[in-house]
């Protein structure tokens, strides 16, 4: 299918030039003698490219521009022509969204150039994007893979999801383990509450409780305030636990009630139960 462009100038001799130039480039074009024939022409066809005058009888290409940039469909790219270029007209266009901005006196060659190079730039752009939808659209929860063994992997994560469990995932540093693990959270039942991860290396050892179960106020100094811990941050969702294995043994210990019975002591303050679901992730073998 040609592409099509819709030309817009008031002076016909001229129109006549670029529209003839425009069609030796194998586009189909319209051409328009004002800014009130051009809309009504933009309003009812589709065009990959709109080359408009400045000056037009009745308004400025800068509000056909305008009304081109505002449209929600598919937008065409935009060429600015004007006998009455400056820099700043040249950097307002720019800014409003056209490809280029042209002055006259026209070269026709490099008018052509102009036109191929935009239309070849935009043609990229569609190509870019389908390629991308292609990919992704074989994707699950953004974790991309066509093969037999990646295949499986949702299965598993989809089977895993509909468990209340929890699920350690083990795998080499950079291999996705944390959007496995978004991924079974967000085919949960959960997917609509709280995903928290939590890089358990980060966290100091003398903060280890405050920062998971939190505390009361007064519990300690500098406990101005009641403050909740990640798993209460998590409640009715998933805590993720990422390298599990660089936590220190001792703060390990301290989760292991929690993890056997769902239930968490704020420092200085009653036990309550919390409903969290646990993932876990290692680069370790445990």
């Amino acid at each position: 299918m040609k592409n099509r462009v819709l030309l817009v100038e008031d002076d016909e001799k001229l129109r006549s030039i670029m529209q003839e130039e425009i069609e030796d480039l194998d586009l189909e074009c319209d051409s328009a003698a004002s800014l009130e024939q051009a809309i009504n022409f933009y309003e009812n066809n589709v065009y990959d490219l709109v080359v408009s005058d400045l000056k037009l009888p009745d308004g400025e290409g800068f509000d056909l521009l305008d009304r081109v940039q505002r449209n929600e469909a598919v937008k065409p790219d935009f060429i600015l022509v004007t006998a009455f270029g400056t820099v700043p007209q040249a950097v307002e266009a720019l800014k409003m969204g056209a490809s280029d901005f042209l002055t006259k006196p026209l070269d026709l060659e490099h008018f052509s150039l102009k036109i191929k190079k935009v239309l070849h730039s935009r043609e990229l752009k569609r190509e870019v994007i389908e390629l991308h939808e292609r990919f992704f659209k074989k994707s699950f929860h953004g974790i991309i893979g066509q093969s037999p063994v990646m295949q499986e992997l949702f299965k598993q994560i989809q089977t895993m999801a509909k468990a209340e469990g929890p699920v350690l995932i083990m795998g080499e540093s950079g291999t996705g383990k944390e959007l496995v693990a978004r991924s079974i959270h967000d085919e949960s039942s959960r997917k609509n509450q709280k995903f928290i991860p939590v890089n358990c290396a980060s966290i100091p050892a003398e903060l280890f409780e405050s920062e998971f179960f939190g505390h009361e106020q007064g519990s300690f100094t500098g406990a101005q305030k009641k403050r909740k811990g990640l798993v209460q941050e998590a409640e009715g969702g998933t805590l993720f636990l990422d390298e599990i294995s660089e936590m220190p043994l001792d703060l390990q210990a301290k989760l292991l009630r929690f993890l056997q019975e769902k239930k968490i002591r704020p420092v200085g303050g009653e036990e309550i139960s919390i409903d969290v679901r646990i993932l876990a992730a290692t680069n370790r073998d445990l």
